[in-house]
């Protein structure tokens, strides 16, 4: 057990928290939610210890062990990926490293260094550490670190591939309690699937911190929503939450309206009959009764939603898009192989599965930002398109103010006009004048996104759109998505997202060959294509072309 006792941070003077007192149990999951700045990440390092509150203290059961997801990519660089799972827990990594130290003496050893190998070696097999490679391992495995990187530095996998090392390492050796911040952030969606079924089966304490409602709502037992620097436990999953607030709201609302008839009657009958002899007893009566209403407390949350609705300016036609025979290489490697498909103007279509690079490339070859090396593809002359790029960095390498950059994209210059689009996500009228370079992740994407709806393309590209959102933006970008009348070609990590979103499901298989079909994401998951390819990953492109 983990319990947090009267935390209180300042910052400044603001207080991130004030008087929080929570307790996380052995056997429960806790989807630890709240808008972006409410402290999430914040909390996670108070009671990992990284950060010491102002006030107040973590108390952690005697002899548990605590694990938490790293943040730093770069920190183990220098070390081998086994070792660095290993290290997930320090105690059986150092007696690794001193066992291997004491060996390596040889006949040097001495009589001391002998007793202290046989410590080391009762305690190693204490702590299961003959299993530690192979339980390393299999998390590798898992969460798609193939065994031929398994004895690879650090520095020489991708980013991604670090971002699996370092989960496998916060999983490692079984702790007993568990944090994990964002933990899907860069996983593919057969990754977060295995992820998932770990966290179904772990038996002790998890508080995870994650943006993927449907991931939330598969793992966690108990949510705590934090809003206003305080924290407030609900038994249950996210959309349990969700109802359950939404639900006290309403009940105070209906509460309160009920209140303040109750006291209107009351104060009509006071200023009617006050000054009659004859009613005063009442009057006074009535008196006391409204001093003892008192409405409930209904401060808005700190959520803030915003308003996402593409608008085509034009209808779409019947001939929307052609892609024949396309092929591409990229060093060496063939990331599309010999593609075709037709899209119609109903066409909502998820690109899936680990092939992120395929899907990349794909993208950029329609938007006119690379050439295919074979093959070619057509648009309808009724569509126009609009474009979330993965890596929107060059985008804001420049100095131009909000607006002045928004409005570079509107066919209508009207300064009131583009500060409307802005105003929608969540930029108010003081933003404008901020400068693109300085904006945060999440305030870059609300950004691209003002900048398609300004557009009024009626197909829509988006390559992992979600990324650095927070739950409020992920949730109307859904809806905004699942309104929106023209085409949409799209990729992202949340099977919400896609589930709710998409009525096609494409997959470019490693081998670059395409998987099409016409279905929903939890359909595609269940058929027999899915479970063949998860039998044998690399699939060889006449079993493809058989599928």
């Amino acid at each position: 057990m983990i319990s947090a006792n009267n935390i209180t941070l300042r910052v400044g003077k603001k207080a991130l928290f004030e008087d929080v007192n929570i307790k996380f149990t052995e056997g429960n999951c806790y989807g630890l939610i709240g808008a972006n700045g409410a402290g999430k990440s914040t909390f996670l390092k108070i009671l990992s210890g990284q950060l010491e509150p102002t006030n107040g203290d973590v108390v952690i059961t005697p002899g548990q062990r605590l694990s938490f997801l790293q943040q730093d990519h770069f920190k183990y660089d220098a070390f081998p990926v086994l070792d660095t799972v290993i290290m997930g827990n320090q105690r059986l990594y150092e007696i690794m490293k001193e066992k291997e130290a004491i060996y390596a003496k040889g006949m040097d050893m001495t009589d001391e260094d002998g007793m202290r190998a046989s410590e080391l070696e009762g305690e190693f097999a204490e702590m299961n550490g003959w299993e530690a490679e192979s339980d390393a391992e299999t998390l590798l495995n898992g969460l798609g670190i193939e065994n031929e990187f398994h004895y690879a530095l650090m520095s020489e996998l991708t980013g991604s591939q670090k971002v699996k090392v370092l989960l496998a390492q916060a999983l490692f050796g079984n702790p007993d309690i568990l944090l994990l911040d964002e933990p899907t952030n860069h996983l593919d969606l057969p990754a977060i699937e295995w992820l998932e079924e770990f966290l179904i089966n772990f038996n002790n304490t998890v508080i995870v911190v994650s943006h993927d409602r449907y991931f939330l709502n598969k793992v966690c037992t108990q949510t705590a929503d934090i809003d206003y620097g305080k924290i407030q436990l609900y038994a249950g999953n996210y959309d349990f939450w969700y109802e359950s607030s939404q639900l006290l709201i309403k009940q105070m609302r209906e509460a309160n309206k009920k209140k303040e008839e109750k006291i209107k009657e009351l104060q009509e009958f006071i200023s009617r009959f006050s000054a009659n002899a004859s009613k005063s007893k009442q009057a006074t009566s009535r008196k006391r009764a409204l001093e003892k209403i008192q409405l409930d407390d209904m401060r808005p949350s700190s959520r803030k939603y915003p308003y996402i609705d593409f608008r085509p300016n034009r209808e779409i036609g019947n001939e929307v898009l052609m892609v024949e025979n396309l092929s591409k290489t990229i060093d060496g490697v063939k990331v599309l192989d010999n593609i075709s498909f037709t899209l119609g103007h109903n066409d909502k279509v998820a690109f899936v599965g680990a092939n992120e690079q395929a899907t990349t490339t794909f993208f950029k070859i329609l938007m006119g930002e690379m050439e295919p090396d074979e093959g070619n593809y057509k648009w309808g002359i009724t569509t126009s398109q609009t474009y979330f790029p993965k890596d929107n960095t060059y985008e804001f390498d420049n100095d131009l103010t909000i607006t002045d950059w928004l409005t570079q994209y509107s066919e209508i210059k009207d300064a009131t006009y583009v500060r409307g689009f802005l105003g929608r996500m969540l930029f108010p009228g003081e933003d404008g004048v901020k400068r693109v370079r300085v904006l945060s992740g999440g305030e870059k994407v609300r950004c691209i996104l003002s900048k398609m709806m300004i557009s009024g393309a009626n197909i829509l590209l988006l390559d992992e759109p979600t990324n650095h959102l927070d739950m409020e933006s992920i949730t109307a970008l859904n809806n905004g998505l699942i309104k929106f009348p023209g085409v949409i070609l799209f990729t992202s990590h949340d099977h919400q997202f896609v589930q709710t979103t998409a009525n096609r499901i494409m997959e470019i298989l490693p081998n670059g060959t395409l998987i099409d079909k016409i279905t929903t994401y939890d359909e595609y998951l269940e058929s027999d294509v899915m479970a063949k390819k998860r039998t044998v990953y690399n699939v060889s492109e006449d079993d493809a072309a058989d599928n």
